[in-house]
């Protein structure tokens, strides 16, 4: 059996957003039940519920930890420091996957897992080097093979990953000048497919165009977390919050001809989930036609504790 707790939902600045006055945002501020608030987008997943492994460390890792209770220390004889947390798979280098590492630096001992290219942005940065590499050896993951993920000393946790390559674009940091660096399809965002006895679990919180070869993999999946990060390509555009289209963002519009909603229509996925979920995005709010056009159309939208159990 594999378990899996959605840590946090939202995209980067979570919701609401630190320096937004948007209407979802005042409403979540406001204690609204319908706007239920999100933090960055993190999940906790298990094959034995005792040893976990984190997919992706947002900025709000530290907060997220506190809130989920098989996630704390259990002090062990003649030792106080302990954590469940025997790994970190990470599916790109933005800040919102990367951040939360430097919360896991008191000398912890986890394996860190991703592509060549997020390896080479934590090699690049020094502020990474406060994980110490004998206590979190950096393992670079192998696209199109099946991967057993372990802990730091090499003990098996009885997942196996697969890590695929997904249409998606460099991380913001390494833009040069704004200008547009196009889609990148070569390991900058990485998808993840993760198994535990007969169960299968997809992670692809950034997504930039769902290919032929995506639909082809996800065909029959049992579940999909899946890029939600806004309802349409111009939405941050409309509500005044930046310039960017989602696809200049490197993100898919879960609404339209060429959404999300439309190309998962046949593809038979069991459980389809909405993650990373910006906080213009109206699917946020319960009572919006957008979320029960979502929910019209077999999804869910992902929140901060809830689980799966495959």
């Amino acid at each position: 059996m594999m378990r899996a707790i959605i840590l946090g939902a939202g995209a980067g600045g979570g919701f609401p957003q630190w320096n937004s006055a948007g209407p979802g945002c005042r409403r979540a501020r406001a204690g609204d039940p319908a706007a239920r608030p999100r933090s960055q987008t993190s999940v906790a997943i298990s094959a034995d519920g005792q040893r976990w492994v984190l997919l992706n460390a947002a900025p709000d890792l530290r907060a997220q930890l506190e809130a989920t209770q098989v996630l704390h220390p259990r002090p062990g004889p003649g030792a106080i420091r302990h954590s469940p947390i025997a790994a970190v798979v990470l599916t790109g280098a933005e800040v919102d996957a990367i951040a939360g590492l430097l919360t896991l630096r008191e000398r912890h001992p986890f394996a860190l897992y991703a592509g060549a290219p997020a390896l080479g942005v934590l090699a690049a940065n020094p502020i990474f080097q406060v994980l110490d590499p004998a206590l979190v050896p950096r393992r670079r993951l192998p696209l199109e093979e099946g991967t057993p993920l372990c802990d730091a000393a090499g003990t098996p946790l009885g997942l196996t990953l697969e890590a695929f390559a997904v249409p998606g674009k460099v991380p913001l940091f390494q833009e040069a000048g704004g200008a547009d660096p196009g889609r990148a399809e070569d390991g900058e965002t990485i998808g993840l497919a993760l198994s535990a006895g007969g169960g299968t679990l997809f992670f692809i919180p950034g997504c930039a165009a769902l290919t032929p070869a995506l639909r082809a993999r996800l065909a029959g999946a049992a579940c999909v977390l899946f890029d939600g990060t806004l309802w349409q390509d111009d939405e941050m555009i409309r509500a005044g919050a930046g310039p960017k289209t989602g696809r200049r963002m490197g993100h898919m519009s879960i609404n339209g001809a060429e959404g999300t909603m439309a190309g998962f229509a046949r593809l038979g996925v069991r459980r389809r989930i909405l993650i990373h979920l910006n906080n213009t995005n109206p699917v946020l709010l319960a009572d919006s036609p957008e979320r029960a056009a979502a929910v019209a159309a077999g999804w869910e939208v992902a929140e901060d504790g809830m689980e799966i159990t495959l």
